[in-house]
């Protein structure tokens, strides 16, 4: 588009008006007002009427002067739904008409008559919101894609319906749905819903990393009892090569202490000695696990399984399992893990597994029965509120969030995981600005605190902004930036919020700033290249736009691999057929 906009003096015109109201590329940074909202879309709008009146488009000599309502079906991923019931209601009337989508979730509604209609559709649980579409003129072709959510999150009658009517997969003690298989996915939709979903599976990936709380022995006491064990135990084993306990003790301790290949040929010794030792055996699956070696870990999980089952064996089988590729066969060790001890580490790597393989609403279930189980644990609730945030239930999402940091202020994950929702949330969220001005004034030090409470602070902001919230927005990004100098996106918010008073100069030292601390950050790039058009640079906007997009398709790829690497869990409720597509 940018370069048909050089090409075009009419076109560029209206391009880098349009650029003034909006120099925003397709990611997250500050809202635009509203005025400027509107504005570009009246322009948008003109030049999509003026291409269809020179291409002719807007001929339709096919039309039959009957209306056709037609769209897809998806879920929250982008991911097609087959087999959901599509209803379509005229107002005022008492037209009502009802179709199933296909396997590509594709539905039509033909030889309709003008009017307004209302469009909803619903399958197993999940409903979309009601859709409103006005057909105005005879021949028109409407469409109305519609988004299917849980039941229970939308108060509509339709979907009261359907959560009444069809079995919603809740979790109980015995949870009331069924991974049925795995599938891969490319899930993407419009660049908004996209820029929410990199955000979900990125809090995803960080979720898996959560530790429980209290855990740690401080360092200098630590090491020093580290030291004078494992002297004591290498003389044991020294003064007997051939005894059990000497190789298992020794193995033992290098394994707890992450010297994993020191610890295998040590356990391994101990298992020729006396192999129906469980614990030595237990020890050297995990140690085989952490090495790498998902084959032999496996093999020996197996055995110990055969011999008798416990909660321990069933998440190491469930973490050897993911490790080797059969997430399927892992989140149903994880399940037995929970039926046999419903712990709060059972409970987390369940939901763990399950949010990682995109099932969030049952993650969602089962997070919120390990809150119920440890309402004091805050890695349960920001696990909960990532799981929310994924099913696109952001306030409860910011809720939960919020009540994990309330757990521990001096933590810093809850507030880092809620700054990052706010940041791509369509709307400021309750308890967010809040909680992170306590963040910004417990850990001044913390470059993120201010960055993020900056942001929430913005976000917040009518249009125009007030001009004393603008100067604590600058003074926190200035701060942010002074705490850790590699702070790529304060600097690209100052950039941003010098552009915004038309101070392009300073913007450009900030975007470069940010481009040096960080050089793939795409959006500096596209930024600095709209800074240098409005000073009469082309040739340096248009080499920066050219990064961008280079930026943009190696994360759009990278992302594409991800995915692909990452199986989707097919979730069926009791009674329904599992999904062809199961691999």
């Amino acid at each position: 588009m940018k370069e048909q906009a050089k090409r075009s003096s009419a076109v560029g015109a209206l391009w880098r008006v349009s650029a003034d109201l909006d120099p925003s590329p397709p990611s997250t940074g500050i809202r635009i007002g509203r005025r400027a909202r509107i504005g570009f879309r009246a322009i948008a709008l003109l030049l999509s009427v003026s291409i269809q009146l020179a291409t002719g488009r807007n001929a339709n000599p096919q039309s039959t002067g009957e209306v056709t309502i037609h769209g897809k079906v998806e879920d929250l991923a982008g991911n097609a739904i087959g087999g959901a019931l599509v209803r379509l209601e005229q107002k005022g009337a008492a037209i009502s008409r009802e179709t199933k989508t296909g396997a590509a979730g594709v539905f039509t509604f033909t030889d309709l008559v003008t009017g307004t209609y209302i469009v909803s559709a619903k399958s197993s649980g999940w409903c979309s919101r009601p859709t409103e579409v006005v057909a105005s003129a005879a021949g028109e072709q409407r469409e109305a894609d519609l988004v299917l959510e849980d039941a229970a999150a939308i108060h509509s009658d339709s979907c009261a319906a359907s959560a009444t009517q069809a079995p919603v997969m809740e979790f109980t003690d015995k949870p009331d749905f069924t991974v049925a298989g795995v599938t891969d996915w490319t899930a993407a939709g419009g660049h908004g819903s996209d820029t929410s979903l990199r955000t979900s599976e990125a809090l995803t990936r960080e979720t898996l990393t959560l530790k429980a709380d209290g855990r740690g022995t401080p360092a200098s006491t630590a090491a020093g009892d580290a030291n004078e064990s494992e002297s004591k135990l290498r003389a044991d084993l020294a003064g007997e090569p051939g005894s059990f306990k000497a190789n298992h003790q020794l193995g033992e301790f290098y394994l707890h202490a992450d010297r994993v290949r020191e610890s295998i040929p040590l356990l391994e010794a101990a298992f020729r000695i006396d192999p129906q030792d469980a614990g030595n055996e237990y020890d050297l699956a995990l140690a085989l696990k952490e090495a790498g070696d998902f084959s032999m870990a496996h093999e020996h999980a197996e055995k110990l399984l055969a011999h008798g089952e416990s909660a321990d064996l069933h998440r190491l089988a469930a973490e050897i399992d993911e490790k080797s590729g059969d997430p399927l066969a892992a989140v149903h060790e994880y399940e037995q893990a929970v039926r046999m001890d419903p712990s709060e580490e059972n409970y987390f790597e369940w939901g763990s597994e399950l949010l990682l393989h995109r099932a969030v609403w049952q993650a969602q279930e089962v997070f919120q029965k390990g809150v119920q189980a440890y309402p004091k644990s805050a890695r349960m609730l920001t696990a909960l509120g990532t799981a929310l945030f994924g099913g696109a239930r952001y306030d409860e999402a910011a809720n939960r969030l919020c009540e994990a940091s309330d757990l521990n202020p001096a933590d810093a994950e809850p507030y880092i995981f809620m700054g990052k929702i706010e940041m791509v949330a369509p709307n400021p969220l309750p308890c967010i600005e809040q909680k992170l001005a306590r963040f910004a004034e417990l850990q001044p030090g913390n470059a993120l605190a201010s960055y993020f409470y900056a942001m929430a602070i913005w976000k917040d902001q009518p249009q125009p902004a007030d001009p004393q919230a603008v100067g604590r927005v600058e003074a926190l990004l200035t701060k942010a930036v002074t705490v850790d100098t590699k702070c790529s996106d304060a600097y690209l918010q100052l950039g941003v919020l010098y552009a915004s008073q038309r101070n392009f100069e300073k913007a450009i030292g900030f975007y470069s700033k940010a481009i040096e601390a960080n050089p793939d950050l795409a959006e500096a790039h596209y930024r600095l290249g709209v800074a240098y058009d409005r000073v009469g640079e082309p040739a340096k906007a248009k080499l920066e736009f050219q990064l961008h997009d280079k930026i943009k398709k190696l994360e759009a790829d990278a992302v594409e691999r991800q995915r692909r690497e990452i199986k989707q869990f097919l979730v069926v409720a009791p009674g329904e057929p599992a999904n062809p597509r199961v691999n």
